[in-house]
């Protein structure tokens, strides 16, 4: 094989080497790291794209080129009657009913945008979506973080569903837990160390008082308590 040929060869390989690395550049995703909760919980977006639409009554959206990012925290969501709650639970039962699928060992469920963009708290943002969407929903009880990625990329949909670093920046008010778990430790102590027959018929014929009575209120108001 002479020299012109072998060139010719090396140049079509290097114009194939070369295609592909522009298509790779042009096709792949950069993500941004952002926080779902302040300071807490975080998840990766597509990069120059990812638009945040606001909170509606405790719900959080981003939407880009093509998906979206909706976002719960029970926690956070400080309205008495948790009405974004329910549209939440809505979209992830609605979500729930689409074509489940395996996606690198997440569970995805397939839906029509129609579908998607009919649930209420997507009635600010405007979109024009249509075709197949994939949803993973994810949810975290320590966090109290709920997220469902939806997205007409999976392999996008996935890469952002193993991003999210959950970080609980609303801890459990064990409080009255507390309190309720000492007192009674403090009684059972108090019943094994005494004899509470003799106690309360000395208590009782000294201050007139009926204890059974006193019991049964107390009881009353620490049923109160713990509802």
């Amino acid at each position: 094989m002479d020299n012109k040929k072998i060139a010719i060869i090396i140049g079509i390989i290097l114009l194939i080497i070369i295609a592909r690395v522009i298509l790779v550049m042009l096709t792949s995703v950069n993500y941004d790291r952002i926080d779902i909760t302040p300071n807490g919980t975080s998840i990766e977006v597509p990069s120059n794209q990812t638009k945040y639409n606001g909170n509606v009554e405790g719900a959080k959206i981003w939407n880009w080129n093509n998906g979206i990012l909706v976002t719960y925290n029970s926690h956070d969501d400080k309205n008495i009657i948790k009405v974004t709650e329910l549209a939440f639970n809505a979209l992830n039962n609605m979500i729930k009913n689409g074509e489940k699928q395996d996606i690198d060992g997440l569970t995805c469920y397939v839906v029509n945008a129609d579908e998607l963009l009919e649930v209420h708290i997507f009635d600010f943002i405007k979109v024009n979506y249509n075709g197949k969407f994939y949803c993973i929903p994810l949810s975290n009880e320590t966090t109290h973080d709920n997220i469902i990625i939806c997205c007409k990329d999976k392999d996008i949909a996935a890469h952002m569903a193993k991003s999210v670093i959950y970080k609980n920046v609303y801890p459990n008010n064990n409080k009255l837990e507390n309190i309720t778990a000492d007192l009674q430790s403090k009684a059972n102590d108090y019943v094994n160390n005494n004899n509470l027959s003799k106690i309360k018929s000395t208590v009782e014929e000294k201050t007139g008082v009926n204890l059974d009575d006193v019991k049964s209120h107390i009881e009353q108001y620490t049923r109160k308590i713990h509802t």
